[in-house]
C-alpha cells in the first residue's frame, strides 16, 4: 500500500484558512502522514536523520506551502539543505529517493495576474518553483505538475476553496491508485 508524506511548510498555519483546510482534508486519509515543519522545528534545528526516516517510509512526498514574496517559506529550503544530503539523496550512492514522487500544492495571496509577465497568459510560477523541480530531478524524484490556488485571499468568498480541496484530494486518490 502506497503512503504519502505531506510536508507542511507554513509559518502561520493557524491563521491560514486555505492551507489549514487543505491539510485537514489530507490528514483524514488513512495513507497520509502529515508533518508540520514549523511546528516540529520552530528553532529551525532540523533532525535530518528523523526526516530521512520519514522519507524512506513513504512513496509520495507532497510539499504544501504558500508562496511568499515569490518563493517558498524559508524552513522548506532549510529542510532541503539539511535532509537531502550527498550519499542519501544524490551522489554516486545517493539513491534513496529514486522512484518516489514529489507534488507541490501551493497557494498565492495574489491573483494569477500578479504571476504573469506583461502581455502573457503564462504564469511565472513554474520559474519560481524551478529550484524544487531541479532538486527533484537531481534526487531521482518524479516531479509532478504543481497544484496552485491563486488569489487565496478571496478564495473563500468566491467559492473557490472547496473545489480546490476536492481537486487536491482527487489528485491524491489518483496517485494512490496508480500501479
Amino acid at each position: 500500500m502506497k503512503r504519502i508524506l505531506v510536508l507542511l511548510a507554513h509559518p502561520l498555519i493557524e491563521s491560514s484558512t486555505i492551507n489549514r483546510t487543505l491539510v485537514e482534508a489530507l490528514s483524514k486519509h488513512e495513507q497520509v502522514t502529515t508533518h508540520n515543519l514549523y511546528q516540529t522545528y520552530p528553532d529551525f534545528q532540523i533532525d535530518a536523520e528523523k526526516e530521512k526516516e520519514l522519507l524512506l517510509c513513504h512513496d509520495i512526498i507532497v510539499f504544501v506551502f504558500p508562496i511568499y514574496w515569490y518563493s517558498s517559506p524559508s524552513l522548506l529550503k532549510e529542510w532541503q539543505d539539511c535532509v537531502l544530503e550527498y550519499g542519501f539523496a544524490y551522489g554516486s550512492k545517493g539513491n534513496k529517493l529514486h522512484g518516489k514522487t514529489l507534488l507541490c500544492m501551493t497557494s498565492t495571496g495574489s491573483s494569477l495576474s500578479a504571476y504573469q509577465p506583461d502581455d502573457s497568459q503564462e504564469s511565472i510560477l513554474k520559474t519560481l518553483l524551478m529550484p524544487i523541480e531541479k532538486m527533484a530531478q537531481d534526487t531521482g524524484l518524479n516531479y509532478l505538475e504543481p497544484i496552485t490556488l491563486y488569489g487565496s485571499r478571496t478564495a473563500v468568498e468566491e467559492g473557490r476553496l472547496a473545489p480546490h480541496v476536492t481537486h487536491c484530494m482527487d489528485k491524491i486518490n489518483a496517485l494512490l491508485s496508480e500501479e
